[in-house]
C-alpha cells in the first residue's frame, strides 16, 4: 500500500508553487500598474504584463461602452492589432459576449469546437485563434466592465497555473481601470471647474464690449442723423458741403462693420470657450443635423481668419472641385472643424506659406468608399514631427505650440466622430502636413429640420 503522506506533501508543494506563482504575478502587475494613472495607459501596461507573465503573444482588452451598449477593443497586441483596435462588436458576440455576460473565464483549447466563437471576424482579420483564454474583467462582487482575451501560448497549451494565474489578474486588472477612470473623473472634475471660472472670467470681460458696441450703434445712428440736418442747414458752398459729407461718410460706413467684427469676435470667443469645456470633457454637443452649404460654412470660418492670417503673410484660401451638394451635416460643428483646421496649420506656417482648404465630393456608392463630402486642409508649413502625428487625434495629442493644449485636434476629431466619419494626416517635416476627413453625403434628419435654409 503506498504511502498517502509523500503524496499529499508532493500535491501541498504544487499547492504552494502555484500560489507563490499566483502571488508573484499579482505582485509585478501591481507593480507595473502603481505609477500608471492614465486610463489608456494602464490598459496597456494590463495587457502587455499579462501576456508576459503567461508567456503567450496576442491578447486584446476589450471593454464595455455603456452609452453605445457595445464591446469595444481598447488595446490589442499581436498581428491583428491594428484591424481589431477600436472595433465594436454586440454585447452577444462570440466568446467575448459570452463571458461578458456569464463572468466565468473560459478556456478555448481547439477553436474548431468552439460553437460561438466568431469564425468570420477572424477571417475578415486575416488572423487564426489556435487556443484561448478568457477572463472577465470584474472586481469581487462587482459587476463585469469587460474581457482580458489571452490567445496563442507560445507552448500550445494553457496549463492551470497559466488559467489561475489569468483569473486573478483579470480582477486586477479590473480594479486598475477603475481606479484610474476614478483618477481621470477627478482631473476632469477639476479642469472643467477651472475652464468654468475662466469663462465666467472672460464673459465678465466681453459683456462691456458687447454693451458698448451696441451702444455706440444707437449713438452713431443719432449723432448720424444730427449731422445731416446741420450740415443741410450750414450755409456755405456746395463743395465744401460735399468735402465735409465725404469725410464723416469714411466713418459712417465703417463704423457698423467694425461694430459687427467687435459683437461677431466676442460671441466668438465665447463660443471658444465652450468648445473648449466641451473638448477637456471628451465630448460634443449632440449634433443638428440639417441640410446645409459645407463650402459657405469653410468660406465663414476662413473669413473670420482671414485678417490673422494676411498679417502673418499666409495665404488662406478655400477652394470648391466640381459641385459640392447640400446635405445633412451640423454646420456649426462643421464650422468649428474648419476654424481649427486652419487655426492650427496658421502656427505650423511662415511668411509665404499657403493654407488650401479643398472640398470634394463623391456621391456614387456607399459610404466610406463612395457617398462622402472630403475636406483636405493642406498647408506648406513646417510639417509635423512623427511622435506628434502618432498622437495627434488621441487623449494624447501633443501641441508644438509654447502654451498650446492640443484642444483644438481634440474639438475636430470630435465633430468627425459626431457624424461618424473618418480622418487621417499626411505629414512630411519641412514640406507641409495635410490633415483630412471625410462624411457621409445621406443621413436621416428630424422632420423639424427638413426645409430650413442653412443660416448663419
Amino acid at each position: 500500500m503506498r504511502d498517502p503522506i509523500p503524496e499529499r506533501i508532493a500535491q501541498l508543494e504544487r499547492e504552494v508553487a502555484l500560489r507563490d506563482r499566483q502571488l508573484e504575478a499579482v505582485a509585478q502587475l501591481a507593480g507595473q500598474l502603481s505609477s500608471v494613472t492614465m486610463l489608456a495607459e494602464t490598459i496597456q501596461e494590463a495587457l502587455v504584463t499579462s501576456l508576459r507573465l503567461v508567456d503567450a503573444d496576442a491578447g486584446s482588452i476589450i471593454l464595455l461602452d455603456p452609452e453605445k451598449e457595445k464591446l469595444v477593443f481598447r488595446y490589442v497586441i499581436g498581428d491583428a492589432a491594428e484591424s481589431l483596435t477600436g472595433m465594436e462588436i454586440d454585447v452577444d458576440q462570440g466568446i467575448a459576449g459570452a463571458v461578458f455576460h456569464a463572468g466565468k473565464t473560459r478556456i478555448s483549447e481547439d477553436m474548431a469546437k468552439e460553437q460561438d466563437h466568431d469564425r468570420e471576424l477572424g477571417e475578415r482579420i486575416h488572423y487564426t485563434t489556435q487556443n484561448m483564454v478568457t477572463v472577465p474583467l470584474k472586481r469581487y462582487g462587482s459587476e463585469c466592465i469587460g474581457v482580458m482575451q489571452v490567445l496563442n501560448t507560445t507552448d500550445g497549451h494553457f496549463d492551470d497555473n497559466d488559467v489561475a494565474t489569468l483569473d486573478i489578474l483579470g480582477a486586477q486588472v479590473a480594479s486598475a481601470i477603475d481606479s484610474a477612470r476614478l483618477q481621470e473623473e477627478a482631473r476632469l472634475a477639476q479642469v472643467v471647474k477651472f475652464i468654468g471660472d475662466i469663462s465666467h472670467d472672460v464673459k465678465n470681460m466681453i459683456t462691456p464690449v458687447q454693451t458698448s458696441a451696441e451702444t455706440l450703434v444707437f449713438i452713431g445712428e443719432d449723432v448720424f442723423t444730427q449731422f445731416d440736418e446741420i450740415l443741410a442747414a450750414a450755409e456755405c458752398p456746395e463743395s465744401c458741403k460735399q468735402q465735409i459729407s465725404d469725410t464723416i461718410g469714411e466713418l459712417r460706413d465703417l463704423m457698423p462693420e467694425m461694430v459687427d467684427l467687435m459683437l461677431d469676435g466676442s460671441a466668438a470667443v465665447q463660443q471658444r470657450m465652450a468648445e473648449i469645456s466641451a473638448a477637456v470633457k471628451g465630448i460634443v454637443s449632440e449634433p443638428h443635423f440639417e441640410m446645409a452649404d459645407i463650402v459657405e460654412a469653410s468660406q465663414r470660418a476662413v473669413g473670420l481668419l482671414a485678417h490673422s492670417a494676411d498679417k502673418a503673410g499666409i495665404s488662406v484660401t478655400v477652394e470648391p472641385v466640381g459641385q459640392i451638394p447640400e446635405f445633412p451635416m451640423d454646420k456649426k460643428q462643421i464650422y468649428n472643424a474648419v476654424y481649427n483646421l486652419v487655426f492650427n496649420a496658421m502656427d505650423a506656417c511662415d511668411e509665404g506659406a499657403s493654407i488650401t482648404v479643398r472640398i470634394l465630393a463623391q456621391p456614387d456608392g456607399e459610404f466610406p468608399d463612395g457617398g462622402y463630402c472630403q475636406v483636405d486642409c493642406v498647408d506648406t508649413g513646417s510639417g509635423m514631427p512623427e511622435h506628434v502625428r502618432e498622437k495627434l487625434f488621441t487623449p494624447h495629442a501633443v501641441s508644438t505650440k509654447p502654451m498650446g493644449t492640443g484642444l483644438g485636434t481634440q474639438i475636430i476629431k470630435n465633430v468627425v466622430d459626431a457624424h461618424d466619419g473618418a480622418i487621417w494626416v499626411e505629414s512630411e517635416d519641412g514640406v507641409g502636413t495635410t490633415i483630412s476627413f471625410k462624411i457621409a453625403l445621406d443621413r436621416e434628419i428630424s422632420a423639424s429640420s427638413q426645409g430650413q435654409s442653412p443660416t448663419a
